[in-house]
């Protein structure tokens, strides 16, 4: 989304011959690999256990962290590996999306008129908001179920449903908010109550 943004700002005339539908199914072929090269790992070093507490996870949805801890092994393995990958791709997301971000702060101050600039901003707006609520519940997610030993485990399984459900509910909220007819119903519900 970061790179889409810094073509729409800084080549916009050019932005259909370079945001490409081979572009874009080339970039989605490269997370799942991605995906399917650092999650696969997880499956076999949770085989190795020999065995489990209970087969009962004290989670609303199979977490790898929720299914290593019911194991009556050592999870050190497991648990480093588990921060690795959470770190690996927060790292290299988070690499793209501020090196983007500071081509798009870059071609934005180069151009001419306030009103461009405060325009040019305004697009980048709404995917800051949402990768800032991604990326932060995100963190304390990954930290709390290694870290967070005083947390208690409903606090766990509610900020994990929240940061698997929030954000995408936020998404059409956050992008749709721009438009005027949907920026007026909200401010209708708002206001009835």
């Amino acid at each position: 989304m970061a790179y889409d943004r810094y073509i729409a700002i800084y080549k916009p005339l050019r932005y259909n011959s370079i945001i490409t539908i081979r572009l874009i199914t080339r970039l989605a072929i490269v997370f799942v690999v991605r995906a399917v090269v650092l999650d696969a790992p997880c499956l076999v070093l949770i085989k190795r256990f020999p065995a489990f507490k209970t087969n009962i996870i004290a989670h609303s949805y199979c977490e790898h962290m929720a299914v290593v801890k019911l194991a009556a092994a050592d999870i050190r393995v497991n648990s480093i590996y588990g921060l690795f990958v959470a770190f690996t791709v927060l790292g290299v997301d988070l690499l793209f999306i501020l090196l983007s971000y500071t081509m798009i702060f870059i071609a934005v101050f180069r151009l001419p008129s306030k009103s461009a600039r405060l325009k040019a901003f305004n697009t980048c707006t709404p995917h800051m908001c949402v990768f800032l609520s991604f990326y932060s519940m995100a963190i304390f997610s990954f930290l709390s179920h290694r870290y967070g030993k005083k947390i208690p485990p409903y606090v766990h399984i509610i900020f994990s449903d929240i940061y698997l459900l929030v954000p995408p509910m936020l998404n059409p909220l956050i992008y749709g908010i721009k438009t005027t007819l949907i920026r007026e119903e909200i401010w209708k519900i708002l206001k009835k109550h």
